[in-house]
Protein backbone atom coordinates (compact mmCIF):
# COMPACT_ATOMS: atom_id res chain seq x y z
CA UNK A 1 0.00 0.00 0.00
CA UNK A 2 1.47 3.70 -1.21
CA UNK A 3 -0.89 5.87 -0.25
CA UNK A 4 0.31 9.05 1.35
CA UNK A 5 -0.76 12.47 0.78
CA UNK A 6 2.06 13.19 -1.81
CA UNK A 7 0.10 11.01 -3.74
CA UNK A 8 -2.81 12.19 -6.33
CA UNK A 9 -5.81 10.61 -5.48
CA UNK A 10 -8.71 10.45 -7.35
CA UNK A 11 -12.38 8.43 -6.46
CA UNK A 12 -14.63 6.60 -8.72
CA UNK A 13 -17.98 5.27 -8.50
CA UNK A 14 -18.23 2.27 -10.16
CA UNK A 15 -21.08 0.32 -11.52
CA UNK A 16 -20.47 -3.49 -12.35
CA UNK A 17 -22.92 -5.86 -14.42
CA UNK A 18 -23.51 -9.24 -13.11
CA UNK A 19 -20.73 -11.41 -12.32
CA UNK A 20 -18.41 -8.80 -12.74
CA UNK A 21 -15.55 -7.95 -10.37
CA UNK A 22 -15.33 -4.50 -8.55
CA UNK A 23 -11.60 -5.22 -7.17
CA UNK A 24 -10.56 -6.56 -10.97
CA UNK A 25 -12.06 -2.98 -12.34
CA UNK A 26 -10.71 -0.80 -10.34
CA UNK A 27 -7.51 -2.67 -11.13
CA UNK A 28 -8.33 -2.21 -14.48
CA UNK A 29 -8.51 1.55 -13.98
CA UNK A 30 -4.91 1.84 -11.96
CA UNK A 31 -3.27 -0.24 -15.37
CA UNK A 32 -5.24 1.49 -17.99
CA UNK A 33 -4.40 5.11 -16.74
CA UNK A 34 -0.54 4.70 -16.12
CA UNK A 35 1.40 1.96 -17.99
CA UNK A 36 -1.37 0.78 -20.34
CA UNK A 37 -0.19 -2.65 -20.43
CA UNK A 38 -1.50 -5.95 -19.38
CA UNK A 39 -0.67 -6.81 -15.82
CA UNK A 40 2.80 -8.99 -15.53
CA UNK A 41 4.17 -7.17 -18.74
CA UNK A 42 6.47 -4.73 -17.39
CA UNK A 43 9.09 -4.64 -15.37
CA UNK A 44 9.01 -5.00 -11.57
CA UNK A 45 10.12 -1.48 -10.49
CA UNK A 46 8.19 0.26 -13.35
CA UNK A 47 4.85 -1.53 -11.76
CA UNK A 48 5.70 -0.64 -8.27
CA UNK A 49 6.80 3.50 -9.28
CA UNK A 50 4.52 3.97 -11.84
CA UNK A 51 0.93 1.81 -11.77
CA UNK A 52 -1.27 3.54 -9.84
CA UNK A 53 -2.27 1.94 -5.97
CA UNK A 54 -6.19 0.86 -5.52
CA UNK A 55 -6.60 2.36 -1.93
CA UNK A 56 -9.56 1.24 -1.04
CA UNK A 57 -12.78 -0.39 -2.34
CA UNK A 58 -16.29 -0.28 -0.52
CA UNK A 59 -19.97 -1.64 -1.51
CA UNK A 60 -22.66 1.31 -2.21
CA UNK A 61 -25.43 -1.50 -2.84
CA UNK A 62 -27.44 -1.99 -6.28
CA UNK A 63 -24.07 -3.40 -8.38
CA UNK A 64 -21.95 -0.07 -7.35
CA UNK A 65 -19.05 0.76 -5.65
CA UNK A 66 -16.90 3.02 -4.60
CA UNK A 67 -12.92 2.75 -5.74
CA UNK A 68 -9.87 4.84 -4.61
CA UNK A 69 -7.14 4.86 -6.36
CA UNK A 70 -3.35 6.96 -6.07
CA UNK A 71 -1.00 7.40 -8.48
CA UNK A 72 2.32 9.60 -7.81
CA UNK A 73 2.19 12.77 -9.31
CA UNK A 74 5.27 11.59 -11.68
CA UNK A 75 2.24 9.98 -13.93
CA UNK A 76 1.01 13.69 -14.64
CA UNK A 77 4.46 15.76 -15.07
CA UNK A 78 3.36 19.34 -14.87
CA UNK A 79 0.51 20.03 -17.53
CA UNK A 80 -2.97 19.98 -17.26
CA UNK A 81 -3.53 18.07 -20.06
CA UNK A 82 -1.81 15.88 -19.03
CA UNK A 83 -3.70 15.42 -15.41
CA UNK A 84 -6.86 15.34 -17.26
CA UNK A 85 -5.31 12.37 -18.94
CA UNK A 86 -4.49 10.46 -15.27
CA UNK A 87 -7.89 11.06 -14.46
CA UNK A 88 -9.79 10.05 -16.81
CA UNK A 89 -8.31 9.98 -20.15
CA UNK A 90 -8.38 5.75 -21.53
CA UNK A 91 -11.31 4.84 -19.53
CA UNK A 92 -13.87 7.12 -20.59
CA UNK A 93 -14.16 5.02 -23.15
CA UNK A 94 -14.99 1.93 -21.07
CA UNK A 95 -18.36 2.00 -19.00
CA UNK A 96 -19.50 2.08 -15.32
CA UNK A 97 -16.91 4.28 -14.38
CA UNK A 98 -17.78 8.06 -12.72
CA UNK A 99 -15.07 10.31 -11.10
CA UNK A 100 -16.51 11.54 -8.04
CA UNK A 101 -13.57 12.93 -6.57
CA UNK A 102 -9.51 14.65 -7.19
CA UNK A 103 -7.07 15.65 -4.64
CA UNK A 104 -4.46 17.04 -5.36
CA UNK A 105 -0.99 16.68 -3.01
CA UNK A 106 0.78 19.79 -2.83
CA UNK A 107 3.54 19.45 -5.40
CA UNK A 108 0.44 19.24 -7.96
CA UNK A 109 -1.30 22.42 -6.75
CA UNK A 110 1.65 23.78 -7.06
CA UNK A 111 1.66 23.90 -10.42
CA UNK A 112 -1.70 24.97 -10.86
CA UNK A 113 -2.35 28.25 -9.36
CA UNK A 114 -6.03 28.56 -9.88
CA UNK A 115 -7.60 32.05 -10.30
CA UNK A 116 -5.45 34.91 -10.53
CA UNK A 117 -8.26 37.44 -8.58
CA UNK A 118 -10.93 35.22 -7.36
CA UNK A 119 -13.69 35.93 -5.19
CA UNK A 120 -12.50 38.86 -3.47
CA UNK A 121 -10.47 40.08 -6.66
CA UNK A 122 -13.83 39.94 -8.18
CA UNK A 123 -15.36 42.09 -5.78
CA UNK A 124 -12.56 44.74 -5.53
CA UNK A 125 -13.08 45.26 -9.42
CA UNK A 126 -16.94 45.48 -9.58
CA UNK A 127 -16.42 47.92 -6.36
CA UNK A 128 -18.59 45.59 -3.71
CA UNK A 129 -17.50 45.78 -0.18
CA UNK A 130 -20.38 44.52 1.24
CA UNK A 131 -21.49 41.19 1.92
CA UNK A 132 -23.79 41.10 -0.45
CA UNK A 133 -23.97 38.19 -3.79
CA UNK A 134 -23.07 39.77 -7.05
CA UNK A 135 -25.62 39.91 -10.06
CA UNK A 136 -25.02 39.30 -13.89
CA UNK A 137 -27.11 40.08 -16.82
CA UNK A 138 -26.81 38.55 -20.10
CA UNK A 139 -26.98 40.60 -23.12
CA UNK A 140 -28.97 38.78 -25.55
CA UNK A 141 -30.12 37.57 -27.84
CA UNK A 142 -28.12 36.38 -30.38
CA UNK A 143 -29.30 38.15 -34.19
CA UNK A 144 -29.41 42.04 -32.23
CA UNK A 145 -27.07 44.04 -33.41
CA UNK A 146 -24.03 45.94 -32.03
CA UNK A 147 -26.15 49.03 -31.22
CA UNK A 148 -29.02 47.06 -29.43
CA UNK A 149 -26.66 45.07 -27.30
CA UNK A 150 -24.64 48.34 -26.36
CA UNK A 151 -28.55 49.75 -25.44
CA UNK A 152 -29.29 46.60 -23.18
CA UNK A 153 -25.63 46.55 -21.23
CA UNK A 154 -26.30 51.02 -20.58
CA UNK A 155 -29.49 50.31 -19.50
CA UNK A 156 -28.29 46.93 -17.19
CA UNK A 157 -25.42 49.05 -16.01
CA UNK A 158 -27.62 52.09 -15.30
CA UNK A 159 -30.12 49.68 -12.85
CA UNK A 160 -26.72 48.77 -10.95
CA UNK A 161 -26.01 44.98 -12.31
CA UNK A 162 -22.55 44.22 -11.15
CA UNK A 163 -21.62 42.16 -14.13
CA UNK A 164 -23.36 42.20 -17.98
CA UNK A 165 -21.67 39.62 -19.86
CA UNK A 166 -22.65 39.07 -23.15
CA UNK A 167 -24.62 35.61 -24.17
CA UNK A 168 -22.46 32.53 -24.94
CA UNK A 169 -23.75 32.10 -27.98
CA UNK A 170 -22.36 36.03 -29.32
CA UNK A 171 -19.41 34.92 -31.09
CA UNK A 172 -18.40 36.90 -34.26
CA UNK A 173 -21.88 36.71 -36.03
CA UNK A 174 -22.48 39.38 -38.48
CA UNK A 175 -25.39 40.96 -37.10
CA UNK A 176 -22.88 42.12 -34.19
CA UNK A 177 -19.34 41.55 -35.21
CA UNK A 178 -16.80 40.51 -32.14
CA UNK A 179 -14.95 44.10 -32.14
CA UNK A 180 -17.76 46.35 -32.83
CA UNK A 181 -19.88 44.55 -30.61
CA UNK A 182 -17.39 45.05 -27.20
CA UNK A 183 -16.24 48.60 -28.07
CA UNK A 184 -19.82 49.30 -27.98
CA UNK A 185 -20.85 47.69 -24.82
CA UNK A 186 -18.03 48.53 -23.13
CA UNK A 187 -18.15 52.14 -24.01
CA UNK A 188 -22.31 51.92 -22.82
CA UNK A 189 -21.27 50.34 -19.92
CA UNK A 190 -18.96 53.02 -19.18
CA UNK A 191 -21.18 55.57 -20.46
CA UNK A 192 -23.62 54.31 -17.42
CA UNK A 193 -21.13 54.25 -14.53
CA UNK A 194 -20.43 57.69 -15.20
CA UNK A 195 -23.68 59.20 -15.12
CA UNK A 196 -24.61 56.75 -11.62
CA UNK A 197 -20.93 56.46 -10.35
CA UNK A 198 -21.24 52.88 -10.42
CA UNK A 199 -18.80 49.94 -10.88
CA UNK A 200 -20.82 47.68 -13.49
CA UNK A 201 -18.42 45.52 -15.78
CA UNK A 202 -19.08 44.30 -19.61
CA UNK A 203 -17.68 40.89 -20.32
CA UNK A 204 -17.28 39.93 -23.79
CA UNK A 205 -17.81 36.53 -24.92
CA UNK A 206 -14.30 35.55 -26.59
CA UNK A 207 -14.62 32.18 -27.01
CA UNK A 208 -13.86 30.97 -30.49
CA UNK A 209 -10.86 29.61 -32.46
CA UNK A 210 -7.44 28.93 -30.82
CA UNK A 211 -5.63 31.50 -33.17
CA UNK A 212 -8.33 34.21 -32.17
CA UNK A 213 -8.11 33.76 -28.26
CA UNK A 214 -4.81 36.07 -27.78
CA UNK A 215 -5.93 38.75 -30.22
CA UNK A 216 -9.43 38.79 -28.60
CA UNK A 217 -8.56 39.26 -24.66
CA UNK A 218 -5.77 41.52 -26.49
CA UNK A 219 -8.55 43.57 -27.67
CA UNK A 220 -10.86 43.53 -24.73
CA UNK A 221 -8.40 44.56 -22.35
CA UNK A 222 -7.56 47.63 -24.85
CA UNK A 223 -11.16 48.51 -24.62
CA UNK A 224 -11.39 48.80 -21.10
CA UNK A 225 -13.11 45.33 -19.86
CA UNK A 226 -11.76 44.29 -16.59
CA UNK A 227 -12.96 40.08 -17.61
CA UNK A 228 -14.06 38.24 -20.20
CA UNK A 229 -16.94 34.93 -20.78
CA UNK A 230 -15.29 31.67 -22.04
CA UNK A 231 -16.52 28.23 -22.46
CA UNK A 232 -13.75 25.90 -21.61
CA UNK A 233 -14.89 22.94 -22.82
CA UNK A 234 -15.13 24.55 -26.58
CA UNK A 235 -11.89 25.87 -26.45
CA UNK A 236 -9.80 23.76 -24.54
CA UNK A 237 -9.22 23.45 -20.79
CA UNK A 238 -5.77 24.29 -20.99
CA UNK A 239 -6.13 27.48 -22.74
CA UNK A 240 -8.41 28.97 -20.27
CA UNK A 241 -5.29 28.28 -17.36
CA UNK A 242 -3.07 30.26 -20.09
CA UNK A 243 -5.56 32.95 -20.70
CA UNK A 244 -5.92 32.97 -16.71
CA UNK A 245 -2.35 33.19 -16.10
CA UNK A 246 -1.40 35.50 -19.02
CA UNK A 247 -4.58 38.00 -19.55
CA UNK A 248 -4.72 40.06 -16.60
CA UNK A 249 -8.49 39.97 -16.45
CA UNK A 250 -11.14 37.99 -14.63
CA UNK A 251 -12.05 34.73 -16.33
CA UNK A 252 -15.81 33.90 -15.79
CA UNK A 253 -16.56 30.33 -17.64
CA UNK A 254 -19.55 29.02 -18.94
CA UNK A 255 -20.79 24.73 -18.72
CA UNK A 256 -21.80 24.79 -22.45
CA UNK A 257 -20.82 21.24 -23.70
CA UNK A 258 -20.50 19.98 -19.84
CA UNK A 259 -23.40 17.91 -20.01
CA UNK A 260 -21.66 15.72 -22.34
CA UNK A 261 -19.57 14.69 -18.89
CA UNK A 262 -21.30 13.59 -16.19
CA UNK A 263 -24.42 11.11 -16.31
CA UNK A 264 -25.29 8.43 -13.87
CA UNK A 265 -23.21 5.75 -14.45
CA UNK A 266 -20.29 7.48 -16.24
CA UNK A 267 -18.28 10.97 -16.73
CA UNK A 268 -16.96 13.11 -14.35
CA UNK A 269 -19.37 14.10 -11.93
CA UNK A 270 -20.63 17.88 -12.32
CA UNK A 271 -18.96 18.97 -8.93
CA UNK A 272 -15.75 17.82 -9.56
CA UNK A 273 -15.58 19.19 -13.29
CA UNK A 274 -17.20 22.66 -12.59
CA UNK A 275 -16.56 22.90 -8.80
CA UNK A 276 -12.97 21.77 -8.98
CA UNK A 277 -11.40 21.54 -12.35
CA UNK A 278 -13.10 24.69 -13.42
CA UNK A 279 -11.48 26.54 -10.48
CA UNK A 280 -7.74 24.82 -11.05
CA UNK A 281 -7.81 26.03 -14.89
CA UNK A 282 -8.14 29.73 -13.39
CA UNK A 283 -11.77 30.05 -13.50
CA UNK A 284 -13.08 33.36 -11.10
CA UNK A 285 -16.46 32.58 -11.63
CA UNK A 286 -18.07 29.15 -12.77
CA UNK A 287 -21.62 29.36 -14.40
CA UNK A 288 -24.02 26.53 -13.32
CA UNK A 289 -27.34 25.65 -13.99
CA UNK A 290 -29.12 26.21 -10.16
CA UNK A 291 -31.56 23.24 -9.27
CA UNK A 292 -35.47 24.42 -10.74
CA UNK A 293 -34.55 26.18 -13.70
CA UNK A 294 -34.01 24.57 -17.56
CA UNK A 295 -31.70 21.88 -16.42
CA UNK A 296 -31.93 18.87 -14.13
CA UNK A 297 -29.39 19.11 -11.41
CA UNK A 298 -30.09 18.33 -8.23
CA UNK A 299 -29.69 20.34 -5.14
CA UNK A 300 -27.29 17.79 -3.84
CA UNK A 301 -25.64 18.98 -6.63
CA UNK A 302 -25.69 22.37 -6.86
CA UNK A 303 -24.21 22.58 -3.08
CA UNK A 304 -21.35 20.69 -3.73
CA UNK A 305 -20.46 22.77 -6.98
CA UNK A 306 -20.56 25.50 -4.31
CA UNK A 307 -18.59 23.85 -1.86
CA UNK A 308 -16.02 22.59 -3.96
CA UNK A 309 -15.84 26.66 -5.92
CA UNK A 310 -14.91 28.10 -2.58
CA UNK A 311 -13.70 25.36 0.22
CA UNK A 312 -10.06 25.60 1.03
CA UNK A 313 -7.56 23.87 -1.50
CA UNK A 314 -4.29 24.87 -1.14
CA UNK A 315 -2.66 28.32 -1.94
CA UNK A 316 -5.42 28.55 -4.51
CA UNK A 317 -7.92 31.08 -4.07
CA UNK A 318 -12.00 30.76 -4.04
CA UNK A 319 -13.77 30.92 -6.89
CA UNK A 320 -17.30 32.19 -7.13
CA UNK A 321 -20.30 30.30 -8.19
CA UNK A 322 -22.65 31.40 -10.79
CA UNK A 323 -25.94 29.99 -10.43
CA UNK A 324 -27.66 30.82 -13.58
CA UNK A 325 -30.30 28.82 -15.96
CA UNK A 326 -33.44 30.10 -15.31
CA UNK A 327 -33.36 31.70 -11.43
CA UNK A 328 -36.35 33.96 -11.07
CA UNK A 329 -35.71 37.23 -9.76
CA UNK A 330 -37.97 36.92 -7.28
CA UNK A 331 -35.99 33.73 -5.74
CA UNK A 332 -32.96 35.74 -5.22
CA UNK A 333 -33.12 36.62 -2.02
CA UNK A 334 -33.56 32.92 -1.11
CA UNK A 335 -30.96 31.40 -2.76
CA UNK A 336 -28.63 34.26 -0.93
CA UNK A 337 -30.27 32.80 2.11
CA UNK A 338 -29.21 29.08 1.16
CA UNK A 339 -25.98 29.59 -0.78
CA UNK A 340 -24.37 32.89 0.97
CA UNK A 341 -23.50 36.29 0.15
CA UNK A 342 -19.66 34.90 -2.23
CA UNK A 343 -22.33 33.94 -4.70
CA UNK A 344 -23.04 35.37 -8.08
CA UNK A 345 -26.78 35.15 -9.48
CA UNK A 346 -27.39 35.17 -12.89
CA UNK A 347 -30.80 36.36 -14.06
CA UNK A 348 -31.79 37.30 -17.77
CA UNK A 349 -34.89 35.28 -18.68
CA UNK A 350 -37.21 36.53 -15.73
CA UNK A 351 -36.02 40.30 -16.88
CA UNK A 352 -36.45 40.00 -20.43
CA UNK A 353 -39.83 38.92 -19.65
CA UNK A 354 -40.48 42.23 -17.76
CA UNK A 355 -41.72 45.16 -20.00
CA UNK A 356 -39.42 47.79 -18.48
CA UNK A 357 -35.62 46.19 -18.25
CA UNK A 358 -33.74 48.44 -16.48
CA UNK A 359 -36.50 48.35 -13.95
CA UNK A 360 -37.22 45.58 -13.10
CA UNK A 361 -33.33 45.44 -12.78
CA UNK A 362 -33.00 48.02 -10.24
CA UNK A 363 -35.56 46.09 -8.62
CA UNK A 364 -33.81 43.01 -8.32
CA UNK A 365 -30.33 45.12 -7.17
CA UNK A 366 -32.49 47.31 -4.37
CA UNK A 367 -33.92 43.94 -3.12
CA UNK A 368 -30.59 42.17 -2.71
CA UNK A 369 -29.13 45.22 -1.10
CA UNK A 370 -31.93 45.45 1.13
CA UNK A 371 -31.93 41.75 2.03
CA UNK A 372 -27.94 41.90 2.85
CA UNK A 373 -28.69 44.77 5.45
CA UNK A 374 -31.72 43.22 6.94
CA UNK A 375 -30.21 39.53 7.37
CA UNK A 376 -26.93 39.28 7.69
CA UNK A 377 -25.93 35.56 6.51
CA UNK A 378 -24.01 33.07 8.85
CA UNK A 379 -21.08 31.09 8.41
CA UNK A 380 -19.79 32.56 5.20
Amino acid sequence: MRASPERLRITYRLTCAVGEDPDAKARDIAWEQTVELPEGSIPPDVEQRIVGEVEAIEPLGAGRWMAAITFDPVTVGADLPQLLNVLFGNISLKAGILVTGMDLPPSLLGRFPGPQLGIQGVREACGVEARRPLLSVAAKPVGLTADALADLCYRLARAGIDIVKDDHGLADQETAPFRQRVERCQQATQRANTQTGGRSLYFPNITGPAPTLEERVRFARSAGCRGVLVSPLLVGLDAVRWLAESSGLAILSHPALAGAFWHEGHGIAADVLLGTIFRLIGSDGVIYPNVGGRFPLSLETCEAINRNLRAPLGRVRPAFPVAAGGIEAARVPYWTGRYGPDTIFLVSSSLYAQPDLEGAARSLVDAVKRHGDERPIEGH
